[in-house]
């Protein structure tokens, strides 16, 4: 298996060990992830970094789930893609007009055929993603970013998660940021 690791859409942020990749800027790489196919082979990739990227890409649906195509060509086996992205209940990710689409936990699960295939069995109406685009990735973390506002709001249970993510339901920006990974199933 082969040991690439790709920092897609880095910005200034490079990362060594990686190939840094960006459409604008200094990057080892200029390519625009918007532009396929991606310039890898298949299985090729062993990792994948996105912080603060994903939010900028594919404004048109078709375009954002040719993006998670891509993704899942270039992955090898138990490849791993840490996806760094806004709250959707965040004022930061509504400030930056460059911010084209929320990216939830939920929404990167509807790429598992093992979740489609249960969703289907039990009549869920979810759309079923991984089976309609032959892709297969597991979401096995969820870490979330408390603002200012939680820590503020709620000194006394500032490390409650489970709090947390109960009153970010009904309040907006108590979350920063969100960090989930998805594993690459082939």
């Amino acid at each position: 298996m082969s040991n690439l690791r790709l920092n897609l859409g880095c910005g200034i942020k490079r990362l060594d060990g990686y190939i840094n990749v960006d459409r604008f800027g200094d990057p080892d790489r200029l390519f625009d992830l918007e532009t396929f196919p991606y310039p890898w082979e298949n299985n090729s990739v062993a990792e994948i970094e996105m912080h603060h990227v994903l939010e900028h890409l594919g404004q048109q649906t078709a375009t954002y789930l040719k993006i998670i195509q891509e993704l899942y060509r270039i992955c090898q086996p138990e490849a791993k893609i840490h996806i760094t992205v806004p709250h959707h209940r965040s004022d930061r990710f509504f400030h930056d007009p460059t911010h084209v689409r929320p990216i939830t936990s939920v929404g990167l699960s509807m790429f598992s055929k093992r979740n489609n295939r249960q969703w289907q069995a039990q009549g869920k109406a979810f759309t079923l993603l991984a089976l309609y685009l032959d892709v297969d990735f597991e979401l096995t973390q969820v870490k979330y970013t408390p603002s200012e506002v939680w820590f503020e709001r709620y000194p006394d249970n500032a490390t409650d998660e489970n709090l947390l993510l109960k009153e970010s339901e009904i309040y907006i920006n108590l979350i920063k940021d969100v960090e989930m990974t998805l594993i690459a199933i082939k």
